[in-house]
């Protein structure tokens, strides 16, 4: 269950294929946590804005801005605007969420014999999952800069992550996802 999520568009006449009668003000959002992504009804008279975190949680009292969550939604389903704004809040939520996803590439395994999780990352292939193991032995990382300067990555961290978590909302039926819940 999402507590927080960020809005990634909003549509203070709703969505342009829904009936005119129907049409009440709506904002798409991806969770903090699990990057579900939302469709929610905003309480009346608020305005929001692209990039900010609500609470979207059963709490009723902390809910300042959100009347209710109407609905999950899919990738398809998010507006242009809100798939071209959705790396840039996910790369936010990921570094101010550094400390869990350092401790991916630190804690990441092998899922089967031919395949580790880090492999699973757009851009990184056999060669760098090898160096990131053989850094990871030294000690631990410490933050995504600490990554960087004992690695060789063609992306910063983030953008790797950023990328992959793009890649599980895009696809539903991908056969591992690390990022974003089932």
């Amino acid at each position: 269950m999402e507590d927080y999520a960020f809005i990634i568009d909003y549509l203070p006449q709703g969505r342009a294929d829904d009936k005119s009668f129907k049409r009440v003000p709506l904002a798409l959002a991806v969770g903090e946590t699990e990057f579900k992504l939302f469709e929610l009804i905003p309480k009346i008279n608020i305005t929001l804005t692209i990039g900010e975190r609500v609470y979207i949680g059963k709490d009723l009292d902390k809910r300042v801005k959100i009347e209710h969550v109407k609905r999950r939604i899919t990738y398809d389903e998010l507006t242009h605007a809100a798939q071209n704004e959705l790396p840039y809040v996910l790369e936010e939520i990921v570094k101010k969420q550094e400390k869990k996803f350092v401790d991916f590439f630190n804690n990441a395994s092998p899922i089967t014999t031919r395949l580790h999780m880090l492999e699973l990352l757009p851009g990184l292939g056999k060669k760098t999952m090898w160096s990131i193991i053989d850094e990871r032995k030294k000690g631990p990382f410490k933050s995504f800069q600490d990554i960087v300067e004992r690695v060789k990555l063609t992306h910063p961290p983030e953008k790797l992550i950023v990328a992959r978590i793009i890649e599980e909302l895009q696809n539903r039926d991908i056969k591992y996802k690390i990022f974003v819940a089932k």
